[in-house]
C-alpha cells in the first residue's frame, strides 16, 4: 500500500491492518478523520482519532455563563498576549457536561486561532477499551500537521519534541477530550506560546504543571429547569413538574437530557407523570437511560477506574446514612486507619465520584449516592452490617466524649455499644466538641433513624442520648423532639425498659421546653414508673427533677417543691453531686417563685458552689442567673446586673442560645426597672429574637410581657396594649397561669393611664385572683398596689389606703423594697388626698428614701410632688433632717 510523502493532511485516513500497523487511505475533499490503533492485548487499545475542526456545537447548551466567561476570557488573553500556552483541564463528574462545554467555548475561542483546531478523543472511559496510548496519540496528531508516516519517531519522547516543533510559531487550539491521567497528557501539550489547549476529564488531573483547573459542578436549578425544556419544549406548560424532575435528576445534564428525550419521544407522557414516577421509583438511575445511553453505564465506567480496595470503599460509603463524611467516619467504615481513609477519599475525589464542599468533607452527589447504595447491596451481608456497625459504633464514641464537655447530667463515659477500635478526632475542649457535635448533628440524626429503622434499636436509643445535651443547649429543639421520640419507639420495641425511661425523660425535657407541657408530664411520670420498677435511683431523680420544673412551671408550687425534696434527697443519697445541684437550681427558683428570697439566694448559692466544684459551666450560668433574678427582686440592682451580665457572658462562651435568651430577658426587666428604656427595649428585643428562633413560646411571651412594660412606662400605650395582649395570648394557650397574671397586671396598668378606669378594674381583679390561686405573693402585692393606685383616682381612697396597707404587709414580709416604696408611696397620697399632709408628705419621703436607694425612676416623682410641698411648707428630708 502506498504511503505518499505529500499526503493532504486533511484529506487521510488511517486504519491498523492486520499486523496492527497504521494505513493511509486516500478520502475526498472536506474535513476528514485520522485514526490509528495500536496492537491489542486483553482489553484493547482505544483507537486514536483527531479531527481538523471541532465537533458540532449544541444548539441546546444552556448555562455556565460565569466559567464560560472566565474560560474564553483567558483563552482570548492567551491569543492576544502570545506570550504563554493556555493549558486549562476542565474537569467534573461523568455525565456533567465537560465534552459540550469544552465544544461550546472551543467554538466561540477558534476564530483567535487561525492556524486551525484538533480534536482528540483520549478514551479515558470508552466501554470495552483502554486508555489511548500517549505515544499513539503523538501518531495521529503529526499525521494530522502533515508529517509523513515513515517519518515518524518511533520512541515517545522524540515524537513529543516532534510535535512540540510542528506547534512553534503557530496558533492553534487543541481540544483533548476525555484523559485519563497525567502522564497521557503531558506529552501533548505544546512547549511554545501561542496555542491554546483544551482538556476534559473525569480525573483531576493535579500533577499537570502550569495549567489552569476549571472544575465544572451540576447546573443551578433554574439552568437545568431551562435545558429541560429546551430539549423537550412541549414540558414549558408544566414548570412545578420540570423543577421537580431536574431535583431528581440531581441537576445532572446528562440525567436530564435522556429523561428529557424520553419525553420527547412520548407525546403521551406528561412531565407530571414522569415526576411522579421517577419520585417513587426504587431505582431512579434504573430509568435514566435510552437506547444504549445510561447514568448507571456512566458511572460504572468510573468506577471501574478504580483500585479493588478503593471500590470497596466507594460501595461502603454508600451505607452511610447522612449527608456527608470525614475520614474517621471513612474508616470506621471500611475498618481501616485514618491515614488510608484519607488517601482513599482523595482517590475518590481525584475521580469525581466525591466533593469536598468544605475542608476534610466529603459528600456524594445523590445519583452518585444512589449508585453507591445499589452496589453495596450486592456484597455480603455479613460485610455490610459489620460496616455499618463499626460507623454508629464510632459516632457513639465520638459523640460520648464530647457530649463530657457539655453534659447536662451524668452518663456513662462510654456507651455500651461504643466499641469500635476506629479512631476519633479531637474534641478535648469544649469549643472542639461543640464544632464536632454541629457539624456530624445532621449525620447523628440521620443515623438514629436509620438505626432505628434498621432494626439496630439499642444504637439509635444510645446515640439519641448522646445528643441529649447538645441538641438542648444548641436550640436545636425539634431534631431532638424527633429522635428522642424515635428512641422511645426503639427501647419498646427492642424490649429495653432502661433505654426506654431514659429516652421517655430525654422526651419530657424537649417537650416541655418546647412548650408541650401535658405531653411532658405524662412522659416524665411514665419515666419516673420505669425508673423505680427498675431500681434505678440516678435515673429516677433526673426524671423527678425535670417534672419538678413542669409543676412550678403550670404554678403548682407545692407539689414542685415536695417532687424537687424527693429528687434532691435522692441525689445526696447516692452522692450525685451534679444531680445534686441541679435539684438545688430548681428547688431555689421555688422558693423564689412563693417569695422566699433569702431561701432562695442560699439555696442558689449552694447550687453555684457544687457547680464550681465540678467545673460545670452550664450549671454555673444557670445558678448565676437565678441569683440575679432573686437579686433583682430584693431591690440590688447593681449586683443584679453584674450577675446576670456574668451569667450572660457565660451562656454565650457555652454557645447555649436558650440561657443566652433567659439572660438578656432578665437583664432587660432590670434595665427598665432602673430606667434605662433603650437598653431595656434592645435587651429585650434580643431575647425576644432568639426565643422566636428557637421556637421557645414561653420565652416570648415573658420578652413580650417586659417590653410591653416597657412601652407602657415610655408612654407607647397603643403598642404596649397589643403587646401584652400577644403575651397573654401565648401564657394562656401554654396554660402559664403565672405569665397570664403577670400579663393582666401590667395590662390593667396601660388601662388606668389611657383613662380606661372600668377595664382596668375587671383585669386587675382578675390578675390578683390569679396570683392569689397560685401563692404568689410578690404578684398579689404588685396587684394590690396597683388597684391602690386605680381605686385612688376613680373610686374610694378608704379601699384605695386598704390594698397599699395588705402591699405593703406583704412587700415586708417578702423582703421586696420596690414593693414596699409603691405601698408607701401609694399610703402616703391616700393620705395627702385626706388632708392628713403631714403623715401623708412622711409616708412619701419614706418611699423616697427606698427609691433612692435602689435606684428606680420612681425616684423623680416622689421628688417632684414633695417639691409642691416644699414651696410651702417645713418637709422633713429623706434623712429625717428638716430644711
Amino acid at each position: 500500500m502506498s504511503q505518499p510523502d505529500q499526503a493532504d493532511p486533511q484529506r487521510i485516513q488511517l486504519h491498523a491492518d492486520a499486523s496492527g500497523h497504521a494505513s493511509v487511505i486516500q478520502l475526498g475533499q472536506g474535513t476528514q478523520h485520522i485514526y490509528y490503533a495500536a496492537d491489542s492485548g486483553p482489553a484493547p487499545r482505544a483507537l486514536a482519532t483527531a479531527i481538523r475542526t471541532l465537533p458540532r456545537d449544541i444548539s441546546a447548551f444552556t448555562g455556565r455563563r460565569r466559567e464560560l466567561d472566565r474560560l474564553v476570557d483567558a483563552g482570548s488573553r492567551a491569543a492576544e498576549s502570545g506570550q504563554a500556552v493556555g493549558i486549562h483541564v476542565i474537569d467534573g463528574m461523568a455525565g456533567v457536561g465537560k465534552t459540550a462545554f469544552a465544544v461550546h467555548a472551543a467554538h466561540l475561542l477558534a476564530p483567535r486561532f487561525p492556524d486551525g483546531q484538533i480534536f482528540l478523543d483520549l478514551h479515558a472511559h470508552t466501554p470495552g477499551q483502554r486508555p489511548v496510548d500517549a505515544g499513539d496519540a503523538l501518531r495521529v496528531l503529526l499525521l494530522t500537521t502533515g508529517v509523513a508516516a515513515h517519518l515518524l519517531p518511533a520512541d515517545l519522547d522524540s515524537r513529543s519534541a516532534m510535535w512540540r516543533d510542528r506547534l512553534a510559531g503557530r496558533r492553534m487550539l487543541i481540544l483533548l477530550d476525555d484523559a485519563a491521567s497525567h502522564e497521557q497528557v503531558r506529552p501533548l501539550l505544546p512547549a511554545t506560546p501561542g496555542s491554546l489547549v483544551l482538556i476534559t476529564s473525569r480525573r483531576r488531573l493535579a500533577a499537570l504543571e502550569d495549567v489552569v483547573p476549571l472544575s465544572l459542578d451540576t447546573l443551578h436549578p433554574a439552568q437545568a429547569s431551562e435545558l429541560f425544556t429546551r430539549l423537550a419544549p412541549a414540558s414549558r406548560s408544566e414548570p412545578d413538574a420540570v423543577a421537580q424532575v431536574v431535583d431528581l435528576c440531581g441537576y445532572l445534564p446528562l440525567a436530564i437530557g435522556l429523561l428529557a428525550g424520553q419525553l420527547r419521544h412520548r407525546p403521551s407522557w406528561t412531565v407530571t407523570h414522569l415526576a411522579a414516577d421517577l419520585g417513587t421509583a426504587q431505582d431512579r438511575l434504573a430509568d435514566m437511560q435510552a437506547e444504549n445511553v445510561a447514568v448507571t453505564a456512566a458511572f460504572d465506567l468510573s468506577f471501574n477506574d478504580l483500585p479493588a480496595e478503593k471500590q470497596r470503599l466507594f460501595r461502603r460509603l454508600g451505607l452511610h446514612p447522612g449527608p456527608d463524611l470525614d475520614a474517621y467516619a471513612a474508616a470506621a467504615l471500611d475498618d481501616t486507619d485514618l491515614t488510608h481513609a484519607r488517601w482513599a477519599l482523595d482517590t475518590l475525589y481525584n475521580h469525581h465520584l466525591i466533593t469536598e464542599p468544605a475542608r476534610g468533607r466529603y459528600r456524594f452527589h445523590d445519583l452518585i449516592r444512589a449508585y453507591a447504595h445499589n452496589l453495596a447491596r450486592h456484597d455480603a451481608p455479613a460485610e455490610r452490617d459489620a460496616a455499618v456497625d463499626r460507623l454508629y459504633s464510632y459516632y457513639l464514641r465520638a459523640a460520648a466524649a464530647a457530649n463530657r464537655h457539655i453534659a447536662w447530667r451524668s452518663d456513662p463515659t462510654e456507651p455500651p455499644l461504643a466499641h469500635s477500635a476506629a479512631a476519633v478526632p479531637d474534641v478535648d475542649t469544649r469549643s472542639k466538641a461543640l464544632e464536632w457535635l454541629e457539624t456530624e448533628r445532621p449525620n447523628l440524626t440521620a443515623s438514629v433513624d436509620h438505626a432505628a429503622a434498621s432494626g439496630r434499636y439499642a444504637h439509635a436509643n444510645h446515640l439519641a442520648a448522646a445528643m441529649y445535651s447538645f441538641l438542648r443547649s444548641a436550640g436545636h429543639w425539634d431534631q431532638a423532639l424527633a429522635i428522642h421520640q424515635t428512641a422511645v419507639t426503639a427501647a419498646r420495641l427492642d424490649g429495653d425498659r432502661l433505654g426506654q425511661a431514659r429516652a421517655l425523660s430525654d422526651l419530657g425535657a424537649m417537650q416541655r421546653l418546647t412548650d408541650d407541657y401535658p405531653a411532658a408530664t405524662a412522659s416524665l411520670t411514665e419515666a419516673i414508673g420505669l425508673y423505680r420498677d427498675l431500681g434505678d435511683g440516678q435515673g429516677q431523680a433526673e426524671a423527678l427533677n425535670q417534672l419538678g420544673v413542669m409543676q412550678y412551671l403550670t404554678g403548682d408550687y407545692l407539689a414542685a417543691a415536695a417532687t424537687l425534696t424527693e429528687a434532691l434527697t435522692l441525689h445526696r443519697g447516692l452522692g450525685h453531686r451534679l444531680g445534686l445541684a441541679n435539684a438545688l437550681t430548681d428547688l431555689g427558683i421555688v422558693q423564689r417563685l412563693t417569695g422566699d428570697y433569702l431561701a432562695a439566694a442560699a439555696t442558689l448559692s449552694d447550687a453555684l458552689d457544687l457547680y464550681r466544684d465540678l467545673a460545670n459551666r452550664n450549671g454555673q450560668a444557670t445558678a448565676l442567673n437565678q441569683i440575679g433574678v432573686a437579686q433583682h427582686l430584693t431591690g440590688n440592682y447593681p449586683a443584679a446586673t453584674a450577675t446576670l451580665t456574668d451569667a450572660l457572658d457565660l451562656y454565650r462562651d457555652l454557645g447555649d442560645r436558650h440561657g443566652q435568651a433567659m439572660a438578656l430577658n432578665d437583664l432587660g426587666a432590670v434595665q427598665h426597672a432602673t430606667g434605662d428604656y433603650p437598653a431595656a427595649t434592645a435587651t429585650l428585643t434580643d431575647a425576644l429574637n432568639l426565643y422566636r428562633d428557637l421556637g421557645h413560646r414561653l420565652g416570648q411571651a415573658e420578652a413580650l410581657t417586659d417590653l410591653g412594660i416597657v412601652q407602657r412606662l415610655t408612654g407607647d400605650y397603643p403598642a404596649a396594649t397589643a403587646t401584652l395582649t400577644d403575651a397573654l395570648n401565648l401564657y394562656r394557650d401554654l396554660g402559664r397561669r403565672l405569665g397570664e397574671a403577670m400579663a393582666l397586671n401590667d395590662l390593667g396598668a396601660v388601662q388606668h393611664a389611657t383613662g380606661d378606669y372600668p377595664a382596668a378594674t375587671a383585669t386587675l381583679t382578675d390578675a390578683l385572683d390569679l396570683y392569689r390561686d397560685l401563692g404568689h405573693r410578690l404578684g398579689q402585692a404588685e396587684a394590690l398596689n396597683r388597684q391602690g393606685e386605680l381605686l385612688l383616682v376613680s373610686s374610694s381612697r378608704d379601699d384605695a389606703r386598704e390594698r397599699h396597707d395588705q402591699a405593703l404587709r406583704l412587700a415586708r414580709e417578702l423582703h421586696n423594697p420596690l414593693e414596699e416604696a409603691r405601698a408607701l408611696e401609694g399610703i402616703g397620697r391616700c393620705l395627702i388626698h385626706a388632708r392628713d399632709t403631714e403623715d401623708g408628705v412622711n409616708h412619701l419621703q419614706r418611699a423616697l428614701t427606698i427609691y433612692r436607694r435602689i435606684g428606680v425612676p420612681e425616684t423623680e416623682r416622689v421628688t417632684a410632688t414633695l417639691a409642691e410641698f416644699r414651696s410651702t411648707t417645713v418637709v422633713p428630708d429623706a434623712t429625717g433632717d428638716h430644711e
